[in-house]
């Protein structure tokens, strides 16, 4: 029952990370709805360096964000498909794991809007509640 939680835990962080990816490179759901922000944004660039520009960062944070989430859906639901006992044994796994989409969670509720929140909310619910069996 628990690895089967952490699975759908993991599964619904690739879906969001997936769906992420795709509307940064694939869609317009990204792009800001005044065309002369998104405009503005290719002119200027951050004060930390002249070398990209806001909307280049933009894009570039996008596209990590994405691939760190379907990292984690990736890393934690091989390791409960195909190695379990490693899970069980490596508690610290849990804790990063928890610690992760704690995070996520947090970073949800301050910056992103409902329907990521829900899916996070909902990932480390299952995450927590595997956690407490393979712990217990």
């Amino acid at each position: 029952m628990a690895l089967a939680l952490i699975i759908a835990s993991a599964a619904i962080l690739l879906l969001l990370g997936s769906l992420h990816l795709f509307y940064t490179f694939a869609s317009d759901k990204f792009q800001p709805r005044d065309p002369a922000l998104a405009e503005r944004m290719r002119q200027v660039s951050p004060i930390i360096t002249r070398q990209t520009s806001l909307w280049r960062a933009w894009v570039g944070f996008n596209a990590s964000h994405s691939l760190g989430a379907m990292l984690f859906g990736l890393v934690y639901g091989y390791l409960a498909w195909r190695h379990p006992a490693l899970l069980q044994q490596a508690r610290g796994l849990l804790v990063i794991g928890l610690g992760f989409l704690a995070g996520m969670w947090l970073l949800a509720l301050r910056y992103w809007f409902r329907i990521p929140l829900l899916g996070i909310s909902i990932a480390l619910l299952l995450f927590a509640v595997a956690s407490g069996l393979l712990c217990a």
